[in-house]
């Protein structure tokens, strides 16, 4: 906080002792104690008192809830793009069109890509149920 170092304390120490005398310095300290608790108790009462009044509480909830909510909507956007980027890599067809392939060979076999779903088409999870 003030970035003082040892040195700098025996001599603030030294000139205090210097300044009061060794019988007036222990009381000296001691006040000095009760006035800086008083005032660290004071600063705090007034920080939670004014955060109370603004509702902090409630601002670093909403802030929170916001991010989540971004983050979920981002991944839900991922999906969407990999799910659209395998629907576009492999196109469906029906399989029971008729494809041919040149004269004299087999009609080559067609796959349909199996459907990818979003995350509100899946199933609720049942947790470890045995059948």
């Amino acid at each position: 906080m003030f970035d003082i170092g040892l040195p700098e304390f025996f001599i603030a120490a030294i000139v205090a002792l210097l300044v009061l005398g060794p019988e007036r310095l222990p009381a000296a300290l001691r006040t000095l104690g009760l006035w800086i608790g008083r005032l660290r108790r004071s600063y705090y009462n007034v920080k939670t008192e004014i955060e109370r009044e603004i509702g902090m509480d409630e601002v670093r909830r909403q802030l929170h809830n916001e991010q989540v909510m971004e983050d979920v909507k981002r991944v839900e956007r991922e999906v969407r793009a990999i799910g659209d980027d395998l629907n576009a890599s492999q196109p469906l067809t029906d399989p029971t069109s008729t494809a041919k392939g040149p004269p004299g060979q087999a009609a080559p076999a067609v796959r349909a890509a199996p459907p990818v779903r979003a995350e509100s088409d899946k199933l609720p999870d049942r947790g470890n149920e045995n059948p």
